[in-house]
């Protein structure tokens, strides 16, 4: 078995050449060669195969069984080497057709996407998203390509990734207008209070949560921490349409990004209210793979995306 190191691609260039003209001399002139140097090449080509390839007959040059067997193989290559070397053809948003596999928080998925796919419509409308779970997806899909782009709250990634901000948010607290606690919304009151968590899951399987593991528990908890308290979590939940549903409930409290609270600032069983701690803003971020980066598609995708993003107001500070 022949080494593809040791083989020169430039004798696959004679090969179609010759069994095109079947003649050594016209093949020499239309590759702008001396006939010696052709034959030198047809010579190559014959050890490189082990095989004549071209015989004389009374006919001319007749290829031989092995070259017929050659020639449309060897076609397929020089064609895919002239595709490979020409320049990327311009990506045309409103002509493209494809599926853009993008994981997200349900915090991503809800105050992002709407004007994400809303603006797509019109712009790209052959291009459909697939939004998946941080939980469906590792690092390593994502470092593949399996994965195009990851849209969440991020402890660590690896390095190789490229990544941007495309907003920062704080933080609110959505609950009832029955709940007792808003007579006098003070942090006492608060850490009396019963609390529903909910944070993004890691990347991979998503495991179940350690209440006493306050480091892992989150934003809200490691703030708390930092003042030698602690909240009283009931419920434990991933999803943040899920925890802003228990928030109806007079007796439950969800503290979240300001940016999910204010999609129900509409909905009169519920109130928003300003946090009453500091907690450092979050960072929603968006990463992918180095393999994809120069990718003229996915180059598109991304700038689609942080544009939207960043186009997006924030909710007033004096409106919580």
């Amino acid at each position: 078995m022949k080494n593809l190191n040791q083989i020169d691609l430039n004798l696959l260039v004679y090969l179609e050449v010759l069994l095109r003209e079947r003649n050594v001399t016209q093949a020499a002139n239309q590759l702008g060669l001396s006939q010696p140097a052709m034959s030198n090449g047809l010579r190559r080509l014959r050890a490189l195969f082990d095989d004549p390839l071209l015989v004389r007959t009374s006919e001319g040059m007749t290829p031989t069984e092995r070259a017929l067997e050659l020639e449309p193989l060897v076609k397929e290559i020089l064609l895919g080497v002239d595709r490979a070397m020409q320049p990327a053809a311009e990506f045309v948003p409103g002509d493209a057709h494809m599926v853009v596999r993008i994981m997200a928080s349900d915090y991503a998925e809800s105050t992002l996407f709407p004007a994400v796919l809303n603006q797509l419509r019109e712009d790209a409308p052959g291009i459909t998203l697939d939004i998946m779970n941080p939980s469906d997806v590792s690092f390593l899909d994502v470092e593949r390509g399996k994965v195009d782009l990851v849209i969440n709250r991020f402890d660590q990634m690896p390095q190789s990734f490229h990544q941007i901000t495309l907003w920062q948010d704080s933080f609110s607290c959505l609950l009832s207008p029955d709940n007792p606690i808003l007579s006098d919304f003070s942090l006492r009151n608060y850490l009396r209070a019963d609390h529903i968590w909910v944070s993004k899951t890691g990347m991979g399987i998503g495991v179940g949560v350690d209440p006493s593991d306050v480091q892992r528990l989150g934003w809200v908890d490691a703030a708390l921490a930092e003042l030698g308290e602690k909240r009283r979590i009931r419920v434990f939940t991933r999803h943040y349409q899920a925890a802003m549903t228990l928030a109806e409930q007079n007796d439950l409290i969800v503290t979240l990004p300001t940016r999910a609270t204010w999609l129900k600032r509409d909905n009169p069983r519920v109130v928003v209210r300003q946090v009453p701690f500091a907690i450092p803003p979050l960072e929603l971020k968006m990463a992918w793979s180095p393999l994809l980066h120069n990718n003229a598609p996915h180059r598109w995708v991304r700038q689609f995306i942080t544009a939207i993003a960043r186009s997006l107001d924030a909710p007033p500070h004096d409106a919580v």
